[in-house]
């Protein structure tokens, strides 16, 4: 590896309850401020209360609510004579997992009204069940890609 080589890779370590680092980075998206400690409780309170509901261990729930939500293609503007063309691509892995966390938490600060554990836990059990808004999101994403498969050629 080069001298000069700078990493972008950012380095977290696991959260402290699941031992997990998509909980960390959960965790850091919903942070404000640098309060941690309010991101981590509003994390906690909402994993807490989808386990009592469904009965389930919690990392499964939050596992599998991000799993659901990854969307696997996506469109891109790409630029072509004069016209612009929405071509659909491949979403890479860590995209997926970073549009699925930033999908669930728009979704969940885009409600009003309860708590932000309440609603976040709300949101996660749609997204457990293949429901919510942050997976509609995703299915209108996908709609958007299969509508302009027609574009596909122009992938680079």
């Amino acid at each position: 590896m080069p001298r000069n080589y700078k990493s972008t890779e950012v380095h977290l370590s696991p959260d402290p309850r699941f031992d997990s680092m998509l909980a960390t980075k959960i965790i850091n998206k919903i942070m404000w401020d640098g309060k941690k400690s309010t991101a981590e409780r509003i994390f906690y309170e909402a994993v807490d209360s989808c386990a009592q509901k469904l009965g389930v261990d919690g990392s499964e729930i939050f596992v599998q609510a991000i799993d659901n939500i990854r969307p696997r293609i996506e469109v891109r503007s790409k630029r072509v004579g004069g016209a612009t063309y929405q071509v659909p691509m491949e979403v890479k892995p860590r995209r997926q997992q970073s549009l699925a966390i930033r999908w669930l938490l728009d979704a969940v600060r885009g409600k009003r009204g309860k708590p932000m554990a309440l609603r976040l836990a709300n949101e996660m059990l749609d997204a457990y069940n293949n429901q919510g808004a942050a997976v509609t999101k995703k299915e209108n994403v996908h709609k958007m890609a299969d509508a302009n498969k027609a574009y596909s050629h122009f992938a680079w």
